[in-house]
Parts: C-alpha cells; structure tokens; sequence
C-alpha cells in the first residue's frame, strides 16, 4: 500500500497538467509576411474618418473624386446658410424697428418698403429656409459618412469580367392552348 500512493500521486500529477508533462519547449519564429496578401478594409475605419473630416473616408476608400463633391455640396449649404441667416436677421431687426414706430433706424429701408405684417411674414419666411438649410446640411454630412460605410464595405466586392445579360425575344408556350406567346428571354452569364 505504502509502494502504492507514490505511484498513485505521480499519475494524479500527471494527469492535473498534462500540459507541464506533454509540452513542447515553444521555438521562436518569425511570421514571414505574405506579400500577397492583401490589406484589410475597415468599415468602421472609413465611417469614423468621414465623421472626423468629411471626404477622409472617401480618401481612405480611394474615391478621390467623390471629395470635391462632397464640399461643393458643403459650400453651397454654406452659402444658403450664410443668406437665409442674414435676411432673417434683417427682417428680425426691421420689424422690431416697426413694431416701435422707429421709422429712421438702421432698417429703415425696409420698414418704408413693407408693412408690418409683411414683416413679420417675410421673417418667417427666411427663418423657415434656414432651419431647412441647417437640416439639408446635417443630411448631406450624414450620407457623406453612409457613403464612405458603403464604399468601404463593397471595397473587395469583385465584379468579373464575364458578367453579362442578353436580351431577346422569344417564344413562350402559353399555359392555355396550343398557340404561343411572345416574350422577352433575359439570359444572365457569370
């Protein structure tokens, strides 16, 4: 019994780390990189660099061309921005001026040129494309990054050559007699 336990603990030993008994010492080797492949295209990379700079993403997804698209559409939702704010600001302080009875102020104008409700119309007018403005800019930055999302996922899309689709007319057997009708075969080859 006595010659038994040693026995016996050496094969629990064993048997509780298989790895420290069966482990093979680890050799140190350099991962030779394959020049072959091919990086990978993030996503998530391309979304936050359109949402920290616009066009980044479309840089990164190398769509140059899309960039100057981007701040064109920029500058013009700039520039309607810029307007709509200042008309807005103008009718604003004239019909301020009009409401006081201040008729040689600084809109004064455009206090001789409209009435007061006029006024007021007309403010409510350029306040109104402004929001809208400021709204259509928000959109415009948003489908920049949904752009640069979408190119990024379909970057590795691989379209081949052969892909093609014919077209030809054709004679289908009707499903009610014996004549047939004619049609339209679409043939897709990839």
């Amino acid at each position: 019994m006595k010659a038994f336990l040693p026995f016996s603990l050496f094969f629990i030993i064993i048997l509780a780390h298989p790895a420290m008994v069966f482990s093979q010492p680890e050799k140190a080797t350099a991962e030779v990189p394959d020049s072959t492949r091919e990086k990978e295209h993030s996503p998530t990379k391309a979304t936050l660099m359109s949402v920290c700079l616009p066009g980044l993403g479309q840089v990164y997804n190398k769509k140059y061309w899309k960039v100057p698209v981007i701040y064109a559409g920029f500058g013009l939702m700039t520039y309607f921005i810029y307007t709509n704010a200042d008309k807005y600001i103008s009718f604003k302080c004239a019909y301020i001026e009009s409401a006081q009875g201040s008729l040689y102020g600084s809109y004064s104008d455009l206090v001789h040129q409209y009435t007061t409700e006029e006024l007021l119309t007309t403010r409510e007018y350029y306040r109104r494309n402004l929001e809208i403005s400021i709204l259509l800019t928000v959109v415009w930055y948003a489908l920049n990054i949904l752009d640069a999302t979408v190119d990024a996922h379909l970057y590795t899309f691989n379209i081949s050559d052969n892909l093609s689709m014919k077209v030809e007319p054709a004679l289908l057997p009707s499903g009610f007699g014996y004549k047939p009708a004619g049609g339209l075969k679409l043939c897709l080859h990839f």
